[in-house]
């Protein structure tokens, strides 16, 4: 028996119908290399049984909780049921790139059952008719809490079901693992007298380390010290920063990692892979919000989920993230000055993240009764859809770096990785970014009321990375010359649009 963190325990706290809280790594295999033909459902229900010892997400379920005044326990389900688990569907025809999307965003958009171990995984057959992918192929989409994971922790899980080799059945090994009994009242009623008669001491060394803390840091970080601080309150909403719905619409950019590399070489490696694609997607966002006539005049900040492990807390326990708020330079129009500016203003929030603490988040859950913090959410998250509250971030960003290397599952092997996150009220565009297997993916996600053509955003995030590999393609005199020539433009826009009292219409 393990108690969830107070942070695990945030996700469990926003599971609503309309805020399903889990992530889910999509992962598509070629089978032609196959040795003994396709890959049959009984094999992979093979894989999982014989990895099901590698993590103990995969049989544990919440247990306890002192109805919100303590966090719930993580305890192993004595009824679990594998074939619950593993399901086999399949696409009608022709199976297209389309058909595949929607089913994706409808296994998204529903929750998973919360009184079984937080997870479930489905096969996808028919994928014949998607162009680009491998004849014969199949999907694996693996759903799980994020109570249970971050991404990092997810990456980890994916590893532990595949294999390195085209191995069909992993090894049998010998299982010793055994189910629970649920806590008792006593137990988790006299555990929550313990944790909450500390809290208090709890919230003054936080409180004590946590302000001298965030006055050094505005002090001595030089976030703050311009126009374009990711931390300026940010009044002007968007269409993705209200209440969500319980639809989903899914899509996807693919790229080439050697594409990406390429646009770093050509800046002389000045700038991250990380850089490149939050100004692709602020570009993206730039065209979509400027055709629909919404980009406002100031620049849109993403939040981007931080890894917060160390070497000796490493393992695939739970979340342990901060995050980290990135200007994405909407305001500009040319791609590399866009660029350039994404790369100083991440430099700036990652040295105002360190001076603060980059496990903040953690620390402030832990001092916060769980139905308090509860409550105290969604007040917050009513109080900001009905009013000009400032908002943090306006979309999500989140970067999972995946293998490099071959996997195989059941012998087929990973020919594309992509993912979906979680939406919450007031965030309602969450960008999943996956690379392996020579690919990186920006996966997007939304309600279908915020983006009712996820094909146009798609096209315009497709467009913002192309116009930046031309860009970066140029010699460095044209370059320099576009970008001053982009300042210009931008500056003059942003004077119409002061003048006018509005967001800039360009895309």
């Amino acid at each position: 028996m393990e108690q969830l963190t107070e942070l695990d325990n945030a996700f469990i706290q926003q599971e609503s119908v309309e805020t399903p809280m889990h992530i889910s790594p999509v992962i598509i295999y070629d089978q032609s290399h196959r040795k003994s033909g396709k890959v049959r459902f009984k094999e992979i229900l093979t894989v999982f049984e014989r990895n099901l010892h590698k993590s103990a997400i995969f049989r544990r379920r919440l247990a306890g909780g002192a109805m919100g005044f303590d966090t719930p326990y993580w305890i192993e389900d004595p009824d679990f049921d594998l074939e619950f688990h593993v399901r086999h569907i399949a696409l009608p025809k022709p199976g297209d790139w389309r058909q595949f999307c929607i089913l994706l965003a409808r296994l998204q958009a529903r929750g998973l059952d919360m009184k079984r171990p937080l997870w479930e995984a489905y096969v996808i057959e028919g994928l014949n008719g998607v162009e680009g992918l491998p004849e014969n192929c199949f999907a694996l989409v693996l759903k799980i809490h994020h109570a249970a994971i971050d991404g990092v922790s997810g990456a980890e899980i994916l590893t532990a079901i595949h294999s390195l080799t085209d191995e069909i059945e992993p090894r049998e090994v010998v299982d010793t693992w055994q189910g629970e009994r649920e806590p008792s009242p006593w137990q988790v009623w006299s555990r929550a007298y313990i944790h909450n008669l500390k809290r208090p001491v709890k919230f003054i060394e936080t409180v004590g380390s946590l302000v001298p803390a965030v006055i050094r840091a505005n002090r001595e970080s030089p976030v703050g010290k311009s126009d374009k601080d990711p931390r300026k309150p940010l009044v002007e909403k968007t269409r993705f920063n209200g209440r969500v719905t319980s639809t989903r619409v899914t899509d996807a950019l693919i790229m080439e990692l050697e594409d990406l590399k390429a646009i770093r070489q050509a800046l002389d490696n000045q700038v991250t892979i990380n850089d490149i694609i939050v100004s692709v997607v602020g570009g993206g966002l730039r065209k979509y919000l400027g055709g629909k006539g919404e980009l406002p005049a100031d620049s849109l900040s993403c939040g981007a989920p931080i890894n917060v492990r160390n070497e000796r807390n490493s393992g695939s326990k739970g979340n342990q993230v901060g995050m980290m708020m990135i200007n994405m330079a909407t305001d500009i129009e040319d791609p590399l000055a866009r660029l350039r500016a994404v790369h100083i203003n991440a430099l700036e929030s990652k040295t105002f993240s360190n001076k603060v603490g980059s496990n903040m988040v953690m620390e402030i859950s832990e001092i916060l009764v769980p139905q308090v913090a509860g409550w105290t959410l969604q007040a917050a998250t009513r109080a900001a859809a009905q009013a000009d509250i400032p908002v943090p971030a306006h979309v999500i960003i989140s970067n999972v770096p995946g293998p490099q290397f071959p996997l195989y599952l059941a012998g087929a092997k990973v020919e594309l990785m992509m993912g979906m996150g979680p939406l919450l009220h007031m965030m309602g565009l969450f960008h999943a970014v996956i690379s392996g297997a020579g690919k990186i993916t920006i996966n997007f996600i939304s309600c279908r009321e915020m983006l009712p053509d996820p094909d146009v955003y798609k096209q315009c995030l497709t467009d913002a990375f192309v116009e930046l590999q031309k860009a970066a393609r140029k010699p460095k005199k044209k370059r320099k010359a576009s970008a001053s020539a982009g300042k210009r433009k931008t500056t003059a826009t942003k004077k119409k649009a002061s003048k006018r009292g509005g967001g800039s219409r360009a895309a």
